[in-house]
């Protein structure tokens, strides 16, 4: 008797509290005016974490494009400028501001990458227009050009801005 007491009280509970969590509505005000201040938040805090970091690299001669970007072209190869629809072929070394290597090509490997067509974050893209065949280039990319808001979902964080170290090996294909 005693147990069928309490399994009942346990089911009416159970029923009790799963309709409670069905009738709870949360009710977010967000709008697109919110979004834009927040995101304007983000990039100033981005901003500061990128000027302390080149203060670590005053050396580098970065030129900073209007979308944020900041790129330079630390040697100079004798080929073509790289143009929209131009397929290259490029070694890349990718790392965070603490030095964190995520990603590389290996010695002996390269990326081909289609300018403006490809699946590379749109930081780089951009960078490899300002590019030609034999540069390297540094660049360094806000997360809002690479991983935005969810990071890679491996290797790079949230919200976080990243270095590419880039050289544009060859010209495959021109459009």
């Amino acid at each position: 008797m005693i147990m069928s007491v309490f399994r009942i009280l346990f089911v009416f509970l159970l029923l009790f509290s799963c309709t409670s969590q069905k009738e709870k509505q949360v009710n977010i005000d967000w709008n697109k005016k919110k979004s834009v201040e927040l995101n304007k938040v983000i990039a100033a805090e981005e901003a500061i974490d990128i000027k302390l970091y080149l203060q670590r690299h005053l050396d580098w001669k970065m030129i900073a494009t209007g979308s944020g970007l900041q790129y330079y072209i630390y040697e100079h190869g004798e080929g073509d400028s790289l143009r929209v629809g131009d397929i290259v072929d490029i070694k890349y070394l990718v790392k965070t501001f603490d030095d964190t290597i995520c990603y590389q090509t290996a010695s002996d490997e390269v990326l081909e990458v289609k300018i403006d067509h490809s699946q590379v974050e749109t930081g780089l893209q951009e960078g490899l227009k300002k590019m030609c065949v034999g540069d390297k280039a540094k660049m360094i990319i806000p997360s809002h050009l690479a991983h935005g808001l969810t990071g890679d979902f491996n290797k790079i964080p949230p919200l976080t801005p990243i270095l590419v170290d880039v050289q544009v090996v060859e010209l495959l294909n021109r459009n």
